[in-house]
């Protein structure tokens, strides 16, 4: 277990995050998938987090990652799909065609009940398992 010692604080909070573009459309390929991870490492870092693993698959994102105490998951997920979503539509004009980039749903759980570890297993291993379908 990696504890975080700052401040007078020790915590250990780890977050795995899914979720996907309005209608499931396969959309995050080529420049416009490593803008998105850009986009998202820059959000969790500016809340002060750390990504243990992010994968972008054609039509969703996997996100494991670490949050302080004084940071509400919600919250950095809520500014990731926000903050992308803008930038994207401003770089990638074919975007504006759809009503919105992503769904207002999305997926969040504490990584509690499993070890990080396989979570971050299961998030890498996910373009193994699109390639079997």
């Amino acid at each position: 277990m990696n504890y975080i010692n700052h401040n007078k604080r020790v915590y250990l909070l780890n977050y795995h995050t899914i979720w996907c573009p309005k209608y499931r459309r396969s959309i995050l390929v080529g420049q416009l998938k490593i803008d998105l991870e850009n986009i998202i490492h820059d959000t969790i870092k500016e809340k002060r987090g750390d990504i243990i693993a992010l994968e972008v698959m054609p039509d969703h994102v996997h996100l494991s990652f670490s949050l302080p105490p004084d940071v509400a998951p919600h919250n950095a997920v809520k500014l990731a799909k926000g903050r992308s979503s803008n930038l994207l539509r401003k770089r990638y004009p074919h975007l504006l065609k759809m009503p919105c980039l992503w769904t207002r749903s999305y997926f969040i759980s504490t990584t509690g009940m499993v070890s990080t570890e396989t979570v971050k297993q299961y998030i890498e291993k996910q373009w193994d398992k699109a390639k079997k379908k």
